[in-house]
């Protein structure tokens, strides 16, 4: 069984980010919501084995009216739990409740130290409305006398806000935060160059050939260590072999007609791990694969 499970809160989000299916209004799948009692059901059927539990997928959590009951059913029952937002709705209730219900790491995208910068991603974004949802989540933290969450700034390093890194890492330390994270971005588009993409190479994910055309700067093998030890669930129940199948393309049943140990130790799951064994450059979810490239401490 996997140690690492992913859960979909929903499909919904208030941002228009160009990278992202979700943002693009894009996502060809279906969309919707989780429901807390299926959630529960999922919970009771990895307990035993699961230690993390990733909430987020597409969409943003806090979207989720009862966001905060979902981490509070996994932290009961001895999970870690973490999320990522893009901290516009993290309200003094949602805030509250986000400490109160034990979530362990909260994850908050920041790409941006001005708002110029800021929404040239976060697109339909409020950088102000993300500084005043940290300041909350720190105070209640104190408030209540509680270590968790430990909140971390997510910065996507791209061309436009690579310049911003060291006033990043000063306004992570003003505002009282536990660290900062430095993220290379996935570019859908990068063959030819791309308008995202950063000068500081140490951040991209793409290496430029001889040819002028760029290509992944890592290697792909026929391995994936994730197969064997983690995947994704969507809102409805899907079962992914990972985060890059952003529209279930790949789904190797529903939680919804079996077992989440059928699935994963079912026909379907094993014959897309052989199909990663023996030609993985095959599998279109994994061309724009950069596992191990993507963050930076």
């Amino acid at each position: 069984m996997p140690t690492s499970v992913a859960i979909e809160p929903t499909t919904s989000c208030n941002l228009h980010c160009p990278e992202c299916p979700t943002g693009l209004r894009a996502l060809k799948r279906s969309k919707g919501n989780m429901e807390l009692s299926f959630f529960n059901n999922i919970i009771e059927q990895i307990k035993e084995t699961t230690t993390s539990l990733v909430l987020y997928f597409q969409g943003e959590p806090y979207l989720l009216n009862n966001f905060t009951d979902l981490v509070y059913s996994a932290s009961k029952a001895g999970i870690y739990t973490f999320t990522s937002t893009n901290a516009h709705f993290l309200t003094t209730e949602n805030c509250r409740n986000t400490v109160l219900s034990g979530l362990d790491k909260l994850i908050v995208s920041f790409d941006g130290t001005t708002q110029n910068v800021y929404e040239n991603y976060r697109q339909n974004g409020n950088l102000q409305t993300v500084v005043s949802g940290i300041e909350e989540i720190v105070k209640w933290k104190k408030k209540l006398h509680s270590k968790t969450p430990f909140v971390y700034l997510q910065f996507l390093v791209v061309k436009h806000n690579e310049h911003q890194i060291a006033e990043l890492k000063a306004i992570a330390k003003k505002l009282g935060v536990d660290g900062v994270l430095l993220k290379t971005a996935q570019l859908n588009d990068f063959k030819n160059g791309n308008a995202l993409m950063p000068t500081i190479e140490k951040y991209s994910r793409y290496k430029k050939n001889s040819d002028g055309t760029y290509s992944l700067k890592n290697k792909l093998e026929n391995k994936c260590w994730r197969l064997w030890s983690s995947t994704v669930i969507t809102f409805d129940g899907k079962m992914l072999p990972c985060c890059f199948d952003k529209d279930a393309q790949f789904a190797v049943g529903s939680l919804k007609e079996n077992s989440f140990r059928e699935l994963w130790f079912g026909k379907e799951m094993n014959n897309f791990r052989q199909r990663i064994l023996l030609n993985r450059k095959n599998i279109p979810i994994c061309t724009n694969c950069t596992e191990g490239l993507s963050v930076f401490a």
